[in-house]
């Protein structure tokens, strides 16, 4: 069963951030992960508006390849410049 990652972030330095989605996504290739939507926040339709002006969604092929990403050495290394260039709120689905 497909894993869903849903990334809710606000970006507080773009250079470093572009680094590291950059490299983030080259790691994430390796376990079959799919950009699926990438996008501002534009209106708040209903509820209370989130915090975070972003958006990322990737589909991985199960959650054993999600979970295998994100504990990938490269990807642990990518950790530090992820939390000094975004705030984020990381969340999967199945």
């Amino acid at each position: 069963m497909s894993a869903i990652l849903i990334s809710q972030l606000t970006v507080n330095d773009p250079e470093k951030f572009a680094d590291y989605l950059e490299t983030s996504k080259a790691i994430a290739s390796r376990y079959g992960a799919e950009l699926l939507f990438s996008g501002r926040l534009q209106e708040t339709l209903n509820g209370v508006p989130r915090p975070h002006q972003m958006v990322v969604i990737a589909k991985f092929p199960d959650h054993v390849a999600l979970s295998k990403w994100h504990a990938d050495p490269d990807y642990v290394d990518l950790i530090p410049v992820r939390d000094a260039s975004s705030d984020q709120i990381m969340t999967t689905y199945l």
